[in-house]
């Protein structure tokens, strides 16, 4: 008896430290498997097939919680199957998290058709006959579930390998969060690297410096709110002692209106360089874009021709905040004369005006993050502080009125930062000299 009590303990003994070993290997593995990859998914489908081999299952899941999708906050990741015709039942996945939830205890069910736990629609799921399951837990918080089922043989699932599942869950929710998390981050990266680009080609669209022009003094300055804008604004050497000058705000913010602003740049310059008139210009360019962009997509524009011979502005308006012309001792002049924006409708026509250029006078064009900058009230910084900050100050050169203007509005916008683009053309004839 004594030989046999003996050799029954040393087979318990062996089989013991079988177990062991085996959850040593399986927790050892999964380390040094995952320790070759920062791949979410790569990690995800390691983690699962090491599970599948050493629990002997048929089919295995990692379910992960998205906190920002409430109206679908649970996702099967990754699931990989021994076994191809087994198939979950409706909503068990539902029901798993909800369970899991409540109580954030590893799981085992040997029954899954009678457990009263589970409501099984008949003749759904007849393939599953067991579950154990485990959270995973990462700083006090369920992300996600790690998953097996039916284990080969039938036997079960046994108390041992919900301990040991509940371990591996552990130590996965530590790694599949840094491989969430390292993932976010190189995706940030690579946004941040797109929009820097994106930054870098659409400052080159813009003028690298103003035009120099026999008795005139021009200048612009555009300032994103974000890394990129929608605001633009250009001049275009037309001939003839001809300049083209046009200021435009774009629908929406960032790459949208950026890619929107490319488009309407090169649109509006092939129309200009055909020498077509201010009001057929933008006609033109409305079809165009309107033709190329989404239905909810329009731009304002406000685009005029400067004549440095006969000193006359002909200009059109499409839907844009009516620039100033403003002259010494009198009342500003809204240059409003145009139409509706461009993009909205296919077909529309421009009206077209023009105005006299005086020596002294200024013409200011803006976007309508200047005027509609607010402050802390949420009060609007407004047209008339434009008009006298402009007509205070007449005298001085037209780089130094926009930076005025600007650094007026920052004053009034502080401490909240931009809420949109500020563009701001000023184009001033020179006073003639005695």
């Amino acid at each position: 008896m004594r030989d046999d009590d003996h050799s029954k303990r040393l087979k318990e003994e062996n089989k013991r430290l079988r177990l062991a070993v085996g959850e040593l290997t399986i927790l050892n593995d999964i380390a040094i498997a995952i320790g070759s990859t920062l791949s979410l998914d790569r990690v995800m489908e390691l983690i699962v097939k090491k599970c599948i081999k050493h629990f002997g299952a048929e089919q295995g899941a990692v379910m992960l919680i998205d906190p920002e999708d409430k109206t679908r906050p649970l996702h099967t990741m990754i699931r990989r199957a021994d076994a191809s015709r087994i198939v979950l039942p409706y909503r068990l996945d539902t029901q798993l998290i909800g369970w899991m939830l409540k109580h954030k205890r590893p799981l085992l069910v040997n029954d899954l058709a009678g457990d009263k736990r589970f409501t099984i629609v008949e003749g759904e799921g007849q393939t599953i006959r067991s579950v154990l399951s485990a959270p995973l837990l990462f700083k006090g918080n369920m992300i996600g579930l790690l998953n097996v089922f039916n284990k080969k043989p039938r036997g079960g699932f046994t108390e041992a390998d919900r301990r040991l599942l509940a371990i591996i869950a552990t130590q996965s929710a530590q790694i599949i969060e840094n491989a969430r998390l390292y993932e976010e981050e190189q995706a940030l990266l690579r946004m941040q690297e797109e929009m820097r680009l994106a930054y870098k080609i659409q400052m080159g669209l813009l003028p690298r410096e103003p035009p120099e022009v026999v008795g005139y003094d021009i200048a612009g300055k555009s300032i994103p709110a974000t890394l990129v804008g929608g605001d633009y604004y250009d001049f275009i050497e037309i001939g003839d002692k001809r300049w083209g000058v046009c200021l435009g705000d774009i629908s929406g913010k960032g790459m949208p209106a950026a890619l929107l602003m490319a488009n309407l740049q090169a649109t509006l310059r092939s129309q200009i360089l055909q020498g077509l008139p201010v009001g057929e210009c933008l006609a033109r360019s409305n079809s165009l874009i309107f033709r190329s962009t989404d239905p909810d997509r329009f731009a304002t524009l406000f685009y005029g021709v400067l004549d440095t011979a006969k000193h006359t502005f002909r200009y059109s308006n499409a839907g844009h905040n009516p620039p100033f012309l403003i002259r010494s001792g009198r009342e500003p002049v809204l240059l409003e004369a145009g139409g509706t924006v461009l993009g909205s409708f296919e077909t529309c026509s421009y009206k077209e005006a023009g105005a006299m250029f005086r020596p002294g006078d200024v013409i200011l064009i803006y976007s309508d993050g200047i005027s509609e900058a607010v402050d802390g009230s949420g009060a609007q910084f407004g047209e008339e502080r434009i008009v006298e900050i402009v007509t205070a100050n007449l005298d001085d050169a037209s780089e130094d009125l926009l930076v005025r203007i600007i650094e007026a509005v920052r004053n009034h916008s502080r401490p909240m930062a931009p809420m949109d683009d500020m563009t701001v053309v000023v184009v001033k004839r020179l006073p003639c000299r005695d």
